[in-house]
């Protein structure tokens, strides 16, 4: 069963209500340029959602995970892999920063110098976001079909609380492996494979 409980400890997302302001996708980074220390993230209706730190636990997870797509990714050759401190702007005009992502090397090739500087416009193919204790099951839900929707061709929700796995895919109902020992990303990532005895 899902639940949606926040542990106690946890501080949870601040959300600001911010459509007012009307702020330009320049203007947004701006704002995240000068207040480096925070971590935002912006709806595709304007809200501002100023993110807590991961807990140690948390980050030595997100580690680990970043690590093996990494070493698959220069394997490969075939794409660019992004951390947790990545954003990008999805089609809809949210501003989103998954915390593992991928997108093939073509795609990502054809941004301009200039849109790779910034939160780029482009969704990634394959995108990661793992679970923390201030992190609500249903907020990530709809983070992941936000993905799904805006182009995302394969994306993984990891609960390690729960150790469970919930995989989006389009036009597919979502998959949930209960402890699963790997994950296999194919055929979006051909030969990648995330060892969750890592992860949990």
């Amino acid at each position: 069963m899902i639940t949606d409980e926040v542990a106690p400890q946890a501080s949870p997302a601040l959300i600001i209500n911010a459509r007012a302001l009307e702020l330009t996708g320049e203007q947004f980074f701006q704002l995240c340029q000068d207040n480096r220390d925070l971590r935002f993230e912006m709806t595709a209706d304007g809200e501002i959602i100023i993110m807590p730190p991961t807990g140690s636990d948390t980050g030595e997870r997100n580690s680990e995970l970043n690590y093996q797509l990494r070493h698959w990714t220069k394997q490969d050759a075939n794409g660019k892999c992004f951390d947790s401190s990545t954003a990008f702007t999805l089609p809809n005009g949210a501003k989103r920063s998954p915390d593992a992502s991928w997108i093939r090397k073509e795609r990502y090739e054809a941004l301009t110098p200039d849109e790779r500087k910034r939160f780029a416009p482009i969704c990634p193919d394959f995108v990661v976001e793992l679970r923390s204790e201030s992190d609500t099951l249903n907020s990530l839900h709809e983070k992941m079909r936000e993905y799904i929707e805006n182009g995302a061709r394969l994306g993984w929700l990891i609960d390690p609380s729960a150790k469970r796995v919930y995989i989006y895919r389009p036009s597919q109902a979502v998959e949930c492996l209960e402890q699963p020992e790997t994950i296999t990303a194919d055929p979006v990532l051909c030969g990648f494979v995330l060892r969750m005895q890592d992860i949990w």
